[in-house]
């Protein structure tokens, strides 16, 4: 079983390097997409580069290598070990897929902020959260078209949401790793989005919908 929680963790974290907006972004460029824009690799730099539709695809993609190996862990090794050890195997290779993404070796470890991938994390192993998480994004976006402050609020959410939801359980030693979880993934999105914050507390965060600076990577995107 231990062998296998590795195997499911090594591939999470190949899979979770998978730079689906650096491929996307050369076969439309015909160029490196870090070269443009905010130089980052996430589905908002390719929606600001080349429309909504691809940056929905790139989301989608990013979301989706969160989602897969999650869930291929949860389903495979369900039969073979108690539901504590078959979660941790979840939880682990849902880091392991976000931690690829933020650090992917196909590019040198120079990746996204994961909340895409976290998100097809999350609707696997807490998805009552998840859909927290989802509406808060909306509505932060909706309001204020500010793709970073929308993902900083929402991983909140998120973790509010589900320590709330865990309640008495979140200080049970079986639930540690959900607990960790919820609380360190969250913290390390956040870190990500530090320059965003900055920004944002200056009032220049480049909004969703503005110009794209192509040639300029004086912003860094939310994803």
């Amino acid at each position: 079983m231990l062998f296998a929680i590795g195997a499911f963790c090594l591939a999470a974290f190949l899979v979770g390097g998978i730079p689906f907006g650096y491929l996307v972004g050369g076969a439309i460029l015909r160029d490196d997409i870090r070269k443009h824009g905010s130089g980052n690799t996430g589905a908002t730099n390719v929606t600001r580069l080349l429309g909504w539709k691809w940056g929905a695809l790139v989301l989608f993609l990013d979301a989706l290598k969160g989602l897969l190996p999650t869930l291929a862990a949860r389903l495979l090794l369900q039969r073979h070990g108690s539901d504590e050890l078959v979660n941790l195997a979840a939880i682990l290779t849902g880091i392991c897929c976000i931690i690829g993404h933020i650090y992917p070796v196909w590019l040198k470890l120079r990746g996204g902020k994961g909340v895409a991938t976290a998100l097809g994390v999350i609707l696997v192993i807490a998805p009552l959260a998840s859909g927290a998480a989802l509406v808060t994004f909306l509505i932060v976006l909706a309001l204020t078209r500010i793709v970073g402050l929308a993902s900083i609020v929402s991983v909140t959410a998120f973790a509010v949401a589900q320590l709330t939801l865990m309640g008495k359980k979140v200080l049970l030693f079986e639930q540690l790793p959900m607990t960790l979880f919820s609380t360190m993934i969250p913290a390390l999105i956040i870190w990500k989005h530090r320059s965003n914050i900055m920004r944002i507390l200056r009032g220049n965060e480049q909004k969703l919908g503005s110009a794209s600076r192509s040639l300029d990577r004086k912003h860094d995107s939310a994803e």
